[in-house]
């Protein structure tokens, strides 16, 4: 297998995993190369959540790189929590431009986690709007998002949020946000920037990845060709999760190749 491009270890609030296991499996699945992106949510709802030092965590990754060359290429990422509230973008957005800068990751996954002063995984995002709202809500943040922020190079699980809502509406039609969501994936694709294909969404017990196939044709039919597979793994029996049944969904949606990036630069690998 290619590698994992959406993987968490211990630097991520939500994992328990050391590095070291992380990548150990890697070898054990055969992956050429495994990309570590932890959670960095600037300003999250929850002081002192989702947030790392970033010196201690380059300096590990870097290690980790020498130590494991010759047997799986450890890649540098990180996934940022994008914010489009008035009184907290600008102050994320000049957060994210300086570790970007200072830090010459390999990749950087751009994320909606929290919007309206909540993430929508915590019931009360739900205790004031009904679930159209919420929906609603979520998809213009990524619209916002794209237009504000650079430092990303791919957004990541574009319909996270129906992880979180009833099980009524969790076979949602995209379709049915789709002025939305060509918005979002217009302004994705005249800046460069690609979206993944997320298993994690088989993971929750869902019948689709992340985002749902119609989603992943449109923005192939829109012209994006920049596509990157993550199992979001925070474990390591979650790794490469289900990887298996990616090719053939991606070539049903019209791509013929998947992305890797290192130093950011993106090398396109047939499917």
């Amino acid at each position: 297998m290619i590698g994992d491009y959406h993987v968490h270890t211990n630097f991520s609030t939500d994992s328990r995993t050391p590095l070291n296991e992380m990548i150990e499996k890697g070898i054990e699945l055969g992956l050429e190369r495994i990309c570590i992106t932890d959670h960095m949510d600037y300003l999250y709802p929850e002081e002192g959540e989702f947030i790392f030092d970033p010196a201690v965590y380059w300096d590990t990754l870097e290690h980790a790189k020498t130590n494991y060359a010759g047997r799986i290429n450890v890649l540098t990422g990180v996934e940022l929590g994008l914010r489009n509230e008035a009184d907290l973008k600008d102050r994320v957005k000049q957060y994210y431009d300086k570790i970007t800068t200072q830090y010459d990751f390999d990749f950087v996954i751009g994320s909606t986690h929290a919007l309206d002063y909540q993430d929508p995984y915590n019931r009360k995002y739900w205790e004031r709007k009904t679930k159209e709202e919420g929906m609603l809500e979520y998809f213009q943040s990524i619209i916002d998002n794209t237009k504000i922020y650079d430092c990303f190079l791919v957004y990541g699980h574009l319909d996270y949020i129906v992880r979180y809502i009833k099980e009524e509406v969790k076979d949602y039609r995209s379709l049915d946000y789709q002025d939305l969501l060509d918005e979002a994936l217009h302004t994705l694709i005249a800046k460069g920037k690609g979206i993944e294909l997320n298993t994690a969404g088989w993971k929750y017990g869902l019948s689709f990845a992340h985002p749902k196939p119609e989603l992943l044709k449109r923005y192939r039919e829109l012209g994006g060709e920049i596509i990157t597979l993550g199992s979001d793994a925070h474990e390591p029996r979650h790794l490469a999760y289900d990887f298996a049944r990616t090719g053939e969904l991606l070539k049903s949606c019209g791509f013929d190749y998947i992305t890797v990036f290192e130093k950011k630069i993106p090398k396109f690998i047939k499917l």
